[in-house]
């Protein structure tokens, strides 16, 4: 059995190297190295005695470049030595995961023993064949009726939140660990927090104890001040235990990911340390290839119990959706959730806007025999009327609400009920999808019946004028 996720976990050669050529921010340049390959473990001691942990960044002919997890602030050239471990880096996994509360390195902070496994799996993972995957089906229930009711998360899914500074994403997906299921089948949450502030992470440490306790959640907290190299490696340990949690042991499992916009620039500065071309807004020009090796190890294998699903949090500097780490997320996930901050001073939590959120497999996991068979028709009519009544708030605007119609002045009273009945919660309130759906009925019996074209009759016939009917 291995000992400790990051350490020593895999067997050091014998050969040291002494010839530290250059400290260059978080890399250590070693030169006269022989038979070492790209992303494999280093295992660097100090003169003091100190032992840290690096991955090998690139090789050229005798140079290697190590990218150090612990930081190079104390290192002197002189009386460094490295080792190579002659594989990437590996990790134990094992259900002793569960339960534990880690750095983003993978090492207890909750004062418990190390964590055991009972196999050692690669961080960088295993791509799956597309031949063995499974389509992505069946719900994951949040709790939060904004998501469960009109983007619904599908197991199997990556379906990212789009946010700005400022707004409570952090909140959100906290609230979304805390209280996400999977019906009666097995689920377990892996939280990986990056760049947090050491307020949100005690934040998000007391709001997740319960599911900690009750050896349902992993939780990897990286901190601001932490080696940024550090915030790299986080969300592939979340993803690496995730997939044996999932694979190995049939259970249903979301990765939370929070902020993967945090996650790149630190990308962005080991790649400018690397003396890298830039790409757009100097990131890295695999920008789009790293953060696809992390989403598209989400997923389902066919004859296996257990699935991924990836909701990955990422704020929009200046709120710009075409910024490089939102736009090249869109291309590889399947929708999105986006926060406004409009709803935000509307005093709605969360403050989702309905109509530029999307699921694009919704409709893989909602519906008849997975949640309820009115559900993708009410998602659908509340969408609709909601573009409606944009319409009469922008006419409102110009002529003012008393030369409105009857038919517009309901439908904003309609996107006023939706706000309050349906799309505000609070921040610990835990919702049936049920009670989700039966609070978008109470804000469609503000429209008259014959503007509800999206629902057959026999559903309004069984819901509309009577609210407990159809139960």
């Amino acid at each position: 059995m291995s000992t400790s996720p990051i350490g020593p976990v895999a067997t050091f050669g014998a050969l040291e190297y002494t010839d530290v050529a250059e400290l260059r921010g978080p890399l250590l340049v070693v030169r006269g190295v022989s038979g070492v390959g790209w992303d494999e473990s280093a295992r660097i001691e100090l003169g003091s005695g100190e032992v840290r942990n690096g991955l090998v960044l690139e090789v050229d002919r005798d140079l290697a470049v190590v990218q150090m997890l612990e930081g190079t602030e104390g290192i002197r050239p002189g009386d460094t030595r490295v080792r190579f471990a002659g594989e990437s880096l590996h990790i134990p996994v094992g259900p002793g995961w569960l339960g534990r509360v880690c750095n983003g390195r993978g090492e207890p902070v909750d004062a418990g023993p190390p964590i055991f496994g009972v196999r050692r799996a690669a961080v960088s993972g295993f791509p799956l064949n597309p031949m063995h995957r499974e389509p992505p089906a069946e719900p994951v229930i949040t709790g939060v009726s904004a998501i469960d009711a009109l983007t619904t998360v599908v197991r199997g899914q990556k379906l990212p939140v789009f946010s700005i500074a400022g707004l409570p994403h952090l909140e959100l997906a906290t609230q979304v660990a805390a209280q996400a299921t999977a019906g009666d089948a097995p689920f377990s949450v892996v939280f990986a927090g990056m760049g947090l502030t050491h307020l949100d992470t005690a934040a998000v440490r007391d709001a997740l104890e319960a599911r900690s306790a009750a050896e349902e959640l992993v939780l990897l907290l990286n901190t601001a001040d932490d080696p940024v190299v550090e915030r790299i490696l986080t969300p592939r340990l979340a993803l690496t235990v995730a997939e044996y949690l999932a694979f190995d042991l049939g259970r249903h499992v979301l990765v939370v990911m929070a902020d993967m916009t945090s996650y790149a620039e630190a990308l962005r500065e080991v790649s400018a340390a690397r003396g890298e071309i830039p790409g757009r807004r100097a990131y890295p020009g695999y920008l789009f290839s790293d953060l696809a090796s992390l989403y598209e190890r989400c997923g389902r294998i066919r004859g296996v119990p257990g699935s991924v699903t990836v909701l990955p949090v990422l704020t929009m500097p200046a709120g710009d959706i075409t910024h490089p780490v939102p736009d090249l997320t869109g291309y590889i996930t399947e929708g999105q959730i986006v926060l406004s901050a409009t709803m935000q001073d509307a005093g709605i939590y969360p403050p989702v806007e309905p109509l530029n959120s999307l699921s694009r497999l919704m409709r893989k996991g909602a519906g008849p025999g997975r949640t309820r068979e009115d559900h993708l028709d009410v998602a659908a009519q509340v969408l609709a009327s909601l573009a409606r009544a944009r319409q009469a708030r922008e006419l409102a605007e110009l002529v003012g609400e008393d030369a409105l119609s009857a038919t517009d002045g309901a439908y904003l009273a309609f996107e006023q009920a939706v706000k309050q009945r349906l799309l505000n919660q609070r921040r610990d309130e835990a919702r049936t999808l049920d009670d989700t759906l039966d609070r978008a009925w109470q804000a469609l019996r503000v429209l008259p019946r014959q503007e509800l074209t999206m629902l057959p009759n026999a559903v309004l016939d069984a819901r509309y004028a009577d609210p407990s009917a159809g139960r």
